[in-house]
């Protein structure tokens, strides 16, 4: 799944985190579950990424270190667009996270969203670390990151804007009045005649913003996918199109629920191979745990 992806779904999220925040059912704790640990897989992985290059570099000298430097820096420059570009997806996705139990006066998904979204704040710290000081970086390659990083806050803090009905998720944008200023500017232009032409707008720009300047693969595309199917698997079916990326990864989620279904049928029938009493009772007791 490629970071320009997370970045649209990050907005399909701002659009039906109201819904899933008043949904009366619980969602699957699995889902949550799949979010933190696919989210530490891949901070684990930028973190030695990042360090690499930044040791890396502080070592080399001369022109075979140029010539490294060349090798190596595609993807370290993936790396860097994905903490900084994906950061919009862990913020929002935060937001309607603990939104979700602030509703509810629980605690089942914020420590999670709060444990990514510092995770990532320490990858993105890194970064600017890396891209001010870090050797092997030209001007060149540090001044586009920064756009791209600039570009990110400023599409966040607007997708934040959608969910500030939802209690004080302002306090996950970059900058907390901005979001604040889009959420009056959105409301505004939703009670104007065809306002309800705001969002594919939105979204259409969006994926035009996001188009062109990104590396053509993702380096943690695999992780970045089961992130993607962890935050789908909290919403409905029938809120996402029926074509497309999005349905491509409900799929994948439902293939997913279909496994932890088949495991569960086969511990059901080792169940009547009449194990030993001990290890009945603990197949029994993992079983109910799963329900």
């Amino acid at each position: 799944m490629h970071t320009r992806e997370l970045i649209e779904l990050a907005a399909i999220v701002s659009a039906h985190g109201p819904v899933l925040v008043r949904d009366t059912e619980r969602f699957s704790s699995t889902g949550i579950e799949q979010y933190w640990t696919a989210s530490k897989c891949r901070l684990d992985r930028w973190n030695r990424s990042l360090k690499s290059f930044s040791q890396g570099e502080e070592a080399r000298q001369g022109g075979d270190a140029r010539q490294d430097r060349a090798a190596r820096w595609p993807y370290v420059r993936g790396v860097i667009e994905e903490v900084l570009a994906s950061e919009a997806l862990t913020r929002v996705w935060t937001a309607v996270l603990c939104a979700h139990d602030w509703s509810r006066g629980t605690d089942d998904a914020e420590p999670v969203a709060r444990s990514v979204y510092i995770g990532h704040m320490a990858a993105r710290h890194r970064v600017l670390t890396l891209l001010v000081r870090g050797p092997g970086i030209r001007a060149e390659q540090a001044v586009k990151l920064n756009h791209l990083r600039r570009k990110t806050e400023r599409w966040t803090d607007m997708l934040i804007g959608y969910l500030t009905t939802l209690g004080d998720v302002e306090q996950f944008a970059f900058e907390r009045q901005r979001a604040l200023d889009f959420a009056e500017d959105l409301r505004y232009k939703s009670g104007l005649k065809g306002g309800h032409q705001a969002w594919p707008l939105l979204l259409a720009s969006l994926r035009a913003a996001y188009q062109r300047g990104l590396c053509v693969t993702s380096p943690n595309a695999d992780l970045n996918a089961r992130i993607g199917e962890s935050v789908l698997s909290c919403f409905r079916p029938e809120l996402f199109d029926s074509t497309g990326l999005f349905r491509s990864l409900w799929l994948s989620r439902i293939s997913s629920a279909t496994r932890d279904v088949q495991g569960m049928i086969d511990e059901l029938v080792a169940l009547e191979s009449d194990p030993p009493a001990g290890r009945d009772i603990a197949a029994l007791q993992r079983f109910s745990d799963r329900r």
